[in-house]
């Protein structure tokens, strides 16, 4: 069992299973987490579509990868083994992948709320 102990305002302590869903509910708010975005930092520019992104990371070296899978958008460095595979939808895009692509570009993208 894990989780996160509470005390509420009668001193009784209650666990809780996800903090951040409790958090959500405490301020009022609909449980739905906050929307990221990907920001490439030199510019402060957002990054709202594949295109977009396609032109920074060429930028930095990157390379489309087309010998995978069919149904991900993927970038690759010929100085390292690293592998960038995203959704082809980008609608689908979130967090997960955003940070994927920070810790693969140090100083180069920030990932924020919206």
């Amino acid at each position: 069992m894990s989780g996160v102990w509470v005390f509420k305002n009668n001193g009784v302590m209650q666990l809780v299973e996800n903090p951040g869903e409790y958090a959500e509910g405490k301020r009022g708010g609909s449980g739905a987490s906050k929307r990221k975005a990907l920001v490439h930092l030199p510019t402060g520019q957002v990054v709202s579509s594949y295109t977009c992104l396609d032109q920074i990371l060429r930028g930095l070296g990157w390379e489309r990868y087309y010998d995978g899978d069919p149904d991900l958008f993927q970038f690759h460095k010929h100085s390292s083994i690293d592998l960038i595979s995203l959704p082809k939808d980008f609608n689908k895009f979130n967090s997960i992948y955003m940070y994927d692509i920070v810790v693969k570009n140090p100083s180069i993208f920030h990932v924020r709320d919206i």
